[in-house]
């Protein structure tokens, strides 16, 4: 048995186990003669009889089909091994609850149509080596493509409920959730299957946006893979992600006090409500009339110095999203020691994979991404759920595209990128940075896009960074939509999120 026979074949029954929607795929197609291993063929007979029979996946019900089978009468050989094969699944199936099932499936409709050519190759062959050339070449016409070969991609799209529940499902699934306004902003957006492309002005915090992604996605429970194509080196990364996670920083200049933004009700501010929830009345900042986006870091302080008592409030539904400023008291340099520990202990919590993976600029291509993620998946089951590239313009071309002129392999790393993430039914996040005649405008459009404007084309959604320099130094950004391909969008529509990039933090709260 070959190696990739037994790495495949693992997985198989892992979903056979598991996975309703893995079972109810493969099932119909399965066959024991698709499986080499005499244990897989054995332990998926026994997961198809049960899933024939009550419609899901056995998963812990296998041991007690086991334990029946061994009072029915089994080899000796059989129940050792099935006995050692189930042992060594049970941490794997134990932690399978949010495994990526339709890469499963692909991988599985693949595996079966080789082994179904390699059976029609095999007694073809024979009938050859006994002389037997009629019997050959009858054999080889009466080869029929499966309908569940890979190559086949055609479906009746109103017979089969299977199918169409699987399109709603797949859609509704957020892997990475933010709360509040960016929640009702993104979610939607942040599904398998999906292409995110975040594009701003050079310098805007498109890699942290990108860090907040990865950091969610783990927390969420998904397996993360974070490429750095060369914005960064392995040390900077490292020490972002550590500055993120402790919330203050590896620099002295960063630790002293500081005012960091906060979300607040416009009404509160100018003292125009009256509900009971609110923290209290009587004090006005800013005039009703005023226009919010006026509103200055300095016009913060000053009414924060004439008004101490003040508190922000944001205790109800009908919240008009504003910005006040808190104190935040001077805190510890961060150290390397201090670093271990924190992000030690994240990793206990949030005990799902996470590779960073670092490159020079101009050196990663989407050729030596797909072969690493081919790599892990081989070498220790790592299939991700989210893949993170900072950031796509700095990528490499691919061998095959060097005589493309720069803009046609621009185009093509694009349409990789979107063929990756529907491959692997993942959800891929990149940044691209914007023309450089956008830095002084207040909101990007289309016509920022640098280099070849195909780029949004490719992906499922497009978001821009905006922000002034006054909303800089206050610690605000708006994000707006530029392409949403799944869901009506407007372009003058924007989140503010609240920032403090200094202190590790690309997202305090955020408000329309």
């Amino acid at each position: 048995m070959e190696k990739s026979d037994k790495f495949i074949e693992r997985k198989i029954l892992i979903g056979l186990i598991v996975s309703d929607d893995f079972i109810r795929a493969i099932a119909p197609i399965w066959s024991m003669h698709y499986m080499v291993a005499s244990t897989a063929k054995i332990l998926s007979s026994w997961c198809v009889d049960y899933f024939k029979k009550y419609n899901k996946a056995p998963f812990r019900d296998i041991e007690g089909i086991f334990t029946e089978k061994i009072k029915k009468g089994m080899q000796k050989d059989d129940v050792e091994y099935i006995s050692e094969i189930l042992e060594s699944l049970n941490e794997e199936y134990e932690d399978a609850g949010n495994f990526n099932s339709d890469y499963l499936i692909d991988q599985t409709k693949q595996y079966f149509s080789t082994q179904r050519l390699k059976q029609y190759a095999e007694s073809i062959m024979n009938y050859v080596e006994e002389g037997d050339i009629v019997s050959a070449e009858k054999e080889a016409l009466s080869f029929v493509p499966s309908g569940d070969d890979e190559s086949s991609h055609v479906i009746d799209p109103f017979s089969n409920p299977l199918l169409i529940k699987q399109a709603f499902t797949e859609q509704s699934e957020s892997l990475i959730r933010f709360p509040k306004a960016l929640g009702q902003f993104w979610n939607d957006q942040l599904t398998r299957g999906a292409f995110i492309a975040i594009t701003g002005p050079e310098k805007r915090g498109k890699s942290q946006i990108l860090l907040e992604f990865a950091m969610r996605a783990m927390m969420n429970g998904n397996n993360v893979v974070f490429f750095q194509a060369g914005d960064m080196t392995e040390k900077q990364q490292l020490r972002r992600m550590a500055v993120y996670l402790a919330k203050r920083s590896d620099r002295e200049r960063y630790c002293g006090e500081r005012q960091i933004p906060c979300v607040d009700c416009w009404y509160n501010q100018t003292d125009d409500c009256e509900l009971s929830a609110r923290e209290q009345y009587g004090i006005r900042l800013f005039d009703p009339d005023m226009e919010q986006k006026k509103i200055t870091f300095d016009m913060l302080m000053e009414a924060k110095q004439d008004y101490p008592e003040y508190k922000p409030c944001r205790n109800c539904d009908k919240i008009r999203g504003a910005v006040w400023l808190e104190y935040s008291p001077s805190v510890k340099t961060l150290t390397w020691k201090d670093a271990y520990k924190i992000m030690k202990a994240w990793q206990k919590k949030h005990n799902k994979k996470f590779k960073l993976a670092t490159y020079p600029n101009e050196t990663l291509t989407m050729q030596e991404i797909s072969n690493l993620l081919t790599l892990w998946e081989r070498q220790d089951g790592f299939v991700p759920d989210v893949v993170l590239i900072d950031y796509a313009d700095i990528l490499a071309p691919d061998y095959d595209c060097s005589r493309l002129d720069g803009r046609g392999q621009i185009n093509k790393i694009w349409q990789r990128m979107r063929k990756l993430s529907q491959e692997k039914h993942c959800l891929l996040i990149t940044a691209t940075q914007a023309a450089a005649s956008s830095y002084d405008k207040e909101t990007l459009s289309l016509s920022d896009f640098s280099e070849d404007k195909r780029k949004y084309a490719h992906t499922t959604a497009t978001y821009s960074l905006n922000q002034t320099d006054e909303e800089k130094k206050i610690g605000i950004m708006r994000i707006g939509e530029l392409v949403v391909r799944e869901s009506e969008f407007d372009r003058t529509r924007q989140v503010k999120v609240l920032q403090c990039l200094q202190r590790g933090r690309p997202f305090i709260g955020s408000y329309f």
